[in-house]
């Protein structure tokens, strides 16, 4: 298993329609990778005006080969990764605003 600090630019005009899958919880039920793609996607934050930030758990080989195919390369331009400890990556970016609250 392992953590990853994900940036990525959000494209503006999906972001209404992922915020209401992940309220539906269809994302969260995506297997295997959902709970936790749930939970990064749900506290994702604002690293400059125009990209997002999350730490997220992975399995894949390449990293986030699943969720990029199922949800993120819908949702998200420019994806990087940086190999991070566990909770490492959420203390950094703790204090920056998320990204649902400039949507709202």
């Amino acid at each position: 298993m392992a953590y990853y600090l994900v940036t990525a630019k959000p494209i503006q005009s999906k972001m209404d329609d992922l915020r209401k899958w992940l309220d539906s919880g269809e994302i969260r039920a995506m297997r295997p990778f959902g709970q936790a793609l749930q939970m990064g996607l749900d506290d994702a934050r604002w690293q400059t005006d125009d990209v997002a930030i999350w730490e997220e758990e992975d399995y894949c080989v390449p990293s986030l080969a699943q969720e990029r195919a199922a949800v993120l390369d819908a949702h998200f331009t420019e994806l990087k990764v940086q190999h991070v400890n566990k909770g490492e990556g959420w203390k950094q970016i703790e204090p920056l605003k998320t990204i649902w609250e400039k949507n709202d």
